[in-house]
């Protein structure tokens, strides 16, 4: 939802259960203009659903229950490729079974497409599946989780990008504490300080990041460029209770940019 509001045509692969909240969502996502035909309704399973709690700084906690996602299999994906034909990025997270994640990222390969990989929930990852992400954006539990590193300031990040990229990723976009996100690939870095709003509730605000980046590198923004629309979308994101209530739209977004004084590095 976070790229289709800012005008990129995305289509959703997944599942949901064959319950009444399963078809709210998916026409709910629908009204995004979301391609939703490669959603899978699973009879034996509910519908993911996650409980979030946030605390008054706008922390967040999740408790969340998988359901149908981890009935997403690797045959799923590649019906759902063969029907889909290419896309410029192929965005993806560890909420359904890693081998369906890997035949998603495998699938962007074969097609040429850039793939960003969100890895939430936190899980250890091989090397082979590293080498398929063109961008991994993990938080400091993330990158705890991948390199044992935990990140609090820019030096660790720094630290644990360094790890990562010799595993095999293309670059990394790495929560850095409270002081903002560091992208980093081999020839250099890119610090993208935090943008200072009244924070009402983290929720979505790693989507919006992913969805952003997504969006604006299918456009053939520069990876530096593209950074900087995310993180000011997650900055945005965190303005409004409820994981899709901070989404912004393209005109939404250049007017919070503005009057925060964000501006892109050339292209």
């Amino acid at each position: 939802m976070a790229a289709a509001r800012l005008g990129a045509r995305v289509a959703l692969v997944g599942a949901v259960g064959a319950d009444e909240r399963g078809r709210e969502l998916l026409e709910q996502v629908a009204a995004d203009a979301v391609n939703v035909d490669f959603v899978r309704q699973i009879e034996h399973a509910p519908t993911g659903s996650a409980l979030i709690h946030v605390d008054e700084s706008g922390r967040k906690q999740i408790l969340a229950l998988e359901g149908a996602n981890r009935h997403l299999t690797p045959a799923h994906v590649e019906e759902a490729g063969a029907g889909l034909c290419r896309a410029h990025v192929v965005l993806a997270q560890l909420e359904t079974p890693l081998e369906s994640v890997v035949a998603a990222l495998k699938w962007a390969r074969s097609t040429g497409a850039q793939t960003i990989l969100d890895p939430a929930p936190p899980i250890s990852l091989s090397d082979d599946v590293l080498t398929l992400v063109d961008v991994l954006k993990p938080n400091a539990d993330e990158a705890k989780a991948l390199t044992g590193i935990h990140v609090s300031d820019r030096a660790a990040a720094r630290r644990a990008a360094a790890q990562l990229l010799k595993r095999g990723a293309g670059a990394i976009a790495i929560a850095a504490g409270d002081t903002g996100n560091l992208l980093v690939w081999a020839e250099g870095e890119y610090w993208l300080p935090r943008i200072d709003v009244q924070s009402v509730d983290a929720t979505g605000a790693g989507d919006a990041f992913a969805g952003t980046l997504a969006a604006f590198l299918a456009r053939g923004c520069s990876l530096n460029e593209a950074a900087e629309f995310a993180n000011a979308a997650a900055a945005l994101a965190t303005t409004a209770i409820g994981a899709q209530t901070g989404l912004a739209d393209e005109a939404g977004l250049q007017r919070f940019m503005e009057a925060h004084a964000v501006h892109t590095p050339p292209a």
